[in-house]
């Protein structure tokens, strides 16, 4: 008898310790949520390497979704409202753009038995820049910043709080550089590469 009580509590240890599945095949989630682009310093010299370029931090509403193509492993879409950067150039600003970041990534989430689930991802980012504007000594002149491609990479944690629901906060490196013309003539160069710093609420249905 002791011997049966005790290859049954070691079976019953043995699948609690079992690691669960964070997503099923087929599951979709969707995350709203709030993020901060947070440019490297120093993005650049322009106009001959008269004008050294400082992008600004920003901030938006971010919105997410993913498909799980196989257990745990899921094609995640970012999209967000606009985030607003100035432009500065030895503390003077000289520009202000907005710009839209949809990235298209494959993600891990690492499965466990606690309500904590990591995952680590992947993908490519295209940047698109709307509402250039020159300010400043540069005001009457017309800015632009062409639209760019880069490698996205992305880590997390999900916890869960519900059957359904899950807190998240995040972080992401994004390639972005592009170029930048004053009046249609290029001026130079201006690299953001940005980490972006997020916190959401994920639905999965």
């Amino acid at each position: 008898m002791k011997k049966i009580t005790a290859l049954t509590l070691a079976a019953a240890l043995t699948c609690s310790a079992a690691p669960v599945l964070a997503q099923s095949k087929g599951d979709l989630t969707v995350g709203l949520g709030f993020a901060a682009v947070l440019p490297k310093d120093n993005n650049g010299v322009l106009a001959g390497g008269a004008v050294p370029v400082d992008v600004q931090e920003g901030y938006s509403l971010t919105i997410t979704g993913e498909y799980f193509i196989q257990d745990n492993l899921g094609i995640e879409l970012l999209a967000a409202w606009p985030f607003e950067h100035d432009i500065k150039s030895n503390g003077t600003k000289i520009g202000t753009v907005k710009h839209l970041p949809p990235t298209l990534s494959l993600q891990y989430h690492f499965a466990n038995s606690s309500p904590v689930t990591p995952f680590l991802g992947a993908g490519i980012n295209y940047t698109t820049f709307v509402e250039d504007k020159a300010v400043g000594p540069l005001a009457g002149n017309s800015l632009s910043v062409d639209d760019s491609w880069g490698v996205a990479l992305h880590a997390g944690l999900d916890y869960e709080i519900s059957a359904s629901g899950s807190l998240r906060a995040d972080v992401r490196w994004i390639d972005i550089e592009s170029d930048v013309k004053l009046n249609g003539t290029k001026i130079g160069k201006v690299k953001v590469d940005p980490w972006v710093l997020g916190v959401s609420y994920i639905h999965k249905f």
